[in-house]
């Protein structure tokens, strides 16, 4: 059973996954804090909801809420990561901790060509087809037991392009002024992309620092479940005042 003083944590999915992607987190914080892992508007329960940013923020205070109102650690990743953010913006009141894992790049500047022309080519593929090869992809990556959950979701291919198109141009570093909370940027540490403006992000924010799962990639949390979560339990030991 959770402590009484436990902060709330609260994950956030990254693109095309929905809260299945945090069932090994889940299962091994619940005896110690509070957890709740939400389905973004688009994906997993919310499929038929249209996605927003702003929706997005209105999702986590309510799961937020449903742990007896925080405030709360906010993990997100990657697309969860950015939606954090703007949570960290519009709801600071709610806000006991941010981890940022797979989010530390800015969504602005040529380097997001590459990302809208995906999202462009994601309409043009079958659903079935997307999906088998991301069933395929996550059994050859990882033990079965990290992404079981994950596959029986399903995806929100859907939701991709509106989703990168409101990320895409938005944020960079300087959305780290609007945290008003301790912050936890934790990468895979061969998740490069995702890490490239991490010196950056953590520069801009007078509490944030960065941890890295070794030999991880953008899923660190599949890639190394254990490491994942020790990092952020310890974070939100730190958060409790038992660190």
């Amino acid at each position: 059973m959770a402590a009484k003083d436990a902060v709330p944590i609260v994950f956030v999915h990254g693109t095309r996954f929905s809260a299945g992607q945090w069932s090994v987190q889940l299962a091994a914080l619940r005896d110690e804090f509070p957890v709740a892992a939400v389905d973004l508007p688009g994906h997993g329960a919310r499929s038929d909801q249209p996605w927003s940013l702003s929706g997005a923020t209105e999702v986590i205070a309510s799961a937020i809420d449903s742990l007896d109102g925080g405030p709360a650690l906010v993990v997100g990743h990657s697309l969860g990561g950015y939606a954090a953010l703007e949570f960290a913006r519009c709801r600071p009141e709610l806000l006991r901790g941010l981890v940022l894992a797979g989010a530390s790049a800015p969504t602005r500047g040529p380097w997001t060509a590459p990302y809208r022309w995906v999202a462009r080519l994601v309409t043009r593929i079958p659903q079935d087809r997307l999906t088998r090869w991301n069933d395929r992809m996550l059994r050859r990556l990882h033990p079965p037991e990290v992404v079981a959950e994950t596959i029986r979701s399903g995806y929100a291919f859907h939701t991709l392009p509106v989703a990168w198109a409101e990320v895409l141009g938005r944020f960079d570093a300087d959305a780290m002024r609007h945290v008003k909370a301790p912050v936890l940027i934790l990468n895979g540490e061969k998740d490069s992309l995702f890490r490239a403006g991490e010196a950056d992000f953590a520069r801009a924010h007078p509490q944030a620092r960065v941890e890295l799962i070794p030999r991880a990639r953008h899923l660190a949390n599949f890639d190394d479940p254990d490491a994942f979560t020790g990092a952020v339990r310890r974070f939100a030991r730190e958060l409790t005042g038992g660190g």
